[in-house]
């Protein structure tokens, strides 16, 4: 509902139907959106992350097979189906987002989440229920797609839209963070599992329990998020009653170009996060040959060094712009990427953690700027929309099959170093795209 003091908490128009951030929030309100944020975007990516991190053992449960790499590549590529929900998800919670509400849509999105966390955690393995079990894990594996589409989007929209001014970049750095604080619970429950449990354990229940933790995880999160009000932006555009009936439709037609070039934009985090952060695990035990809770061990003190970093990135990103960091990070990775796969092989478990923190920093600079970059490229009548297609349309056809390319690419060229190739071209477009963008950290937020 609008929020009768709206008008009276938004600055002054600078030009035009550009407005300043509020500014009658007071700290306290402030905080509970950060926490709401951050606990919420927590759970969402704590479940979807515990299956990657738990794919060897997801593989020999739902895809049994003598060759482990034929059951992988099934694996990551249910993994990359899922994604085919996200950019559906993405014109579904934007268009909620921006006609009923912020609130809402982040509140059924973390329900979803945990619901369909909750019944892969349940689900029999192949060997009791033969092709439904993977049939099954398909379903909620797109539902849980479907539910990730609407809250990273939204999370940083209600965020930035909170953020007192010249402090987006930071405050949108909260749900990158929060991303990676999820992965970084997902892994120590994998390290802890899995050089605690035998095999067999593993196979029979171990795997089940990160997805069944989602069932309380879930609870608390929409019990905190219920809480809160929409933002005050939003809630002065509901007022005056400037939401327009189609977002969707307002966005194709207004603003494609800045559609095309968030969408490319989106290309280098979209690879960059699921090699790095969540395929690394795996690449790491089934292509260098480590011991695979060692292999947890080295992403986990990534993971804890990459949420520093995160923070640091938004921060950089308010004094020196979006802009100038997103394409420092893609020269970077152009340069560096090929070569730390090559270190990688070495098998060193110095030179192994080292590099993944290297690389964990260097996606920082993506992933720490760019959520701030998408919100502020579209106005609040289609931000959440905006954000939300360009995000998961790029998630859906880069993201969601890195994994499965990855695996694909060392396949069929026997070359351990070729997810650096990949990665390496993803830098390249995102590159492009961003040079093309406007800088917008030192503009009010377009109305």
């Amino acid at each position: 509902m609008p929020h009768p003091n709206s008008q009276q908490e938004l600055g002054p128009t600078r030009s035009g139907e550009e407005r300043t951030h509020p500014t009658g929030i007071g700290p306290k309100e402030r905080r509970k959106v950060i926490v709401a944020s951050f606990i919420g975007n927590f759970v969402e990516w704590f479940d979807y992350g515990a299956y990657s991190y738990l794919a060897v053992v997801i593989a020999v449960v739902f895809f049994p097979s003598n060759n482990l790499t034929d059951g992988l590549i099934w694996t990551f590529a249910l993994f990359a189906v899922s994604f085919l929900a996200r950019p559906i998800g993405g014109f579904i919670w934007g268009h909620i987002g921006d006609r009923v509400g912020r609130r809402t849509a982040l509140a059924w999105s973390i329900l979803i989440m945990s619901a369909s966390t909750v019944c892969i955690g349940l689900l029999p393995g192949a060997n009791q229920i033969g092709v439904w079990a993977p049939a099954l894990l398909l379903l909620f594996r797109l539902m849980q797609g479907f539910s990730a589409s609407g809250e990273y989007a939204g999370a940083s929209a209600y965020l930035v839209e909170y953020a007192p001014e010249g402090k987006r970049g930071i405050y949108a750095a909260v749900v990158p963070g929060s991303t990676a604080a999820g992965l970084l619970f997902g892994s120590l429950m994998a390290t802890v599992l899995t050089a605690n449990l035998s095999d067999a354990d593993m196979e029979s229940w171990g795997w089940r329990l990160p997805f069944l933790l989602a069932a309380p995880l879930g609870l608390i999160g929409v019990y905190i998020r219920r809480k809160l009000e929409d933002s005050p932006v939003f809630q002065e555009m509901a007022e005056e009653d400037e939401a327009i009936e189609a977002p969707v439709w307002a966005l194709f037609r207004d603003h494609w170009r800045a559609l095309l070039r968030a969408t490319a934009a989106v290309l280098l985090n979209a690879v960059g996060f699921y090699v790095i952060l969540t395929y690394m695990p795996t690449y790491l035990s089934q292509t260098v040959g480590l011991e695979p809770t060692l292999a947890n061990v080295t992403t986990t003190v990534s993971l804890v060094t990459y949420i520093g970093f995160i923070f640091l990135t938004g921060h950089l990103s308010d004094r020196f712009g979006r802009r100038k960091i997103l394409m420092s990070a893609s020269i970077l990775f152009i340069l560096f990427t090929v070569p730390a796969f090559i270190l990688l092989g070495t098998g060193s478990i110095v030179t192994i953690l080292l590099v993944q923190i290297l690389l964990g920093a260097m996606l920082t600079l993506n992933d720490g700027s760019l959520a701030s970059f998408l919100a502020e490229n579209f106005p609040t009548r289609v931000r959440y929309t905006g954000f939300a297609v360009s995000f998961n349309v790029g998630n859906a056809v880069f993201g969601g099959t890195a994994p499965a390319i990855a695996t694909l690419l060392i396949a069929t060229t026997g070359s351990s170093i070729a997810p650096g190739w990949y990665l390496m071209g993803a830098a390249v477009i995102a590159l492009i795209a961003v040079g093309l963008s406007p800088e917008t950290s030192d503009k009010p937020l377009q109305h």
